[in-house]
């Protein structure tokens, strides 16, 4: 199906109006350049951000202590790969090079530790700016896993709504197996809060990886996001969405005693 096929048979709305209205686009036929420029920019984002959570998330495979935190540990770092090719498949209906794409960037790169990573883009790559710290425990995985994975919940449940109906119907599917990768870290989490010889570095790193998880969801005030929603790309504020991430992460975490 093409966009003409869904567009009104009068033609007396304009495609902007009809994406505000709730219009939805259907394949990267006569999309308008600056339409296609953001959903490109907005599956760069999801794409890098998944290549790069993986390949950081690897090492935590060999921190695991035991079998079952190993097996949790590969498959979260093997579903965002197939995450990330998923949407990559349909950056390629947009002529992107998908083997060239998987080699333009060091996934696995890291920023040290106690750097501040400003929501401006590093490095060249979409990756969002929590993905440019570096896990250093076991731990540590276990908490970035759950908060993050607790963000993305929260940002794809939005997402799903995009106008462009190819991405919205990827990120239905990809939901789901997100909202189990973060049910593994609060399992996981749940074990390192009740063991006191683990507690103490949980809170820290709960407390590290707050504030960093929080800059996900972008500035407070955005012009970029009214845009966004005007092309029907995105629906709710950036600071609607981080509030309602802090207020479930705050109850979680209260669940297991740590602030």
């Amino acid at each position: 199906m093409t966009n003409e096929a869904i567009l009104p048979e009068d033609d007396t709305m304009s495609l902007s109006d009809y994406l505000a209205k709730g219009g939805k686009l259907t394949s990267p036929d006569n999309v308008p350049a600056r339409y296609r420029g953001e959903l490109l920019r907005l599956m760069s984002s999801f794409v890098d951000s998944e290549l790069a959570g993986s390949a950081g998330f690897a090492d935590a495979i060999n921190w695991a202590p035991g079998l079952k935190e190993r097996i949790a540990a590969s498959r979260i770092t093997l579903e965002k790969v197939d995450h990330a090719e998923r949407v990559l498949d349909l950056m390629s209906d947009f002529g992107t090079d998908k083997a060239l794409y998987n080699q333009a960037h060091a996934w696995s790169a890291r920023q040290p530790r106690d750097t501040h990573v400003d929501m401006k883009r590093q490095g060249g790559d979409m990756r969002l700016s929590v993905f440019h710290y570096p896990l250093e425990s076991w731990t540590d995985a276990v908490v970035m896993n759950t908060l993050m994975g607790l963000a993305t919940v929260h940002q794809l449940q939005e997402q799903v709504l995009t106008s462009y109906q190819p991405l919205g119907e990827a990120f239905r599917k990809i939901l789901p197996r997100e909202q189990r990768h973060m049910e593994l870290g609060l399992e996981g989490l749940e074990r390192l809060a009740g063991d006191e010889a683990t507690r103490a570095d949980a809170q820290a790193s709960v407390e590290y990886w707050m504030p960093r998880v929080a800059e996900t969801f972008g500035p407070a005030q955005s012009p970029r996001f009214e845009r966004l929603r005007q092309m029907g790309l995105r629906h709710t504020d950036n600071e609607t969405l981080r509030a309602a991430w802090k207020a479930d992460a705050d109850a979680r975490l209260a669940e297991l005693k740590l602030a």
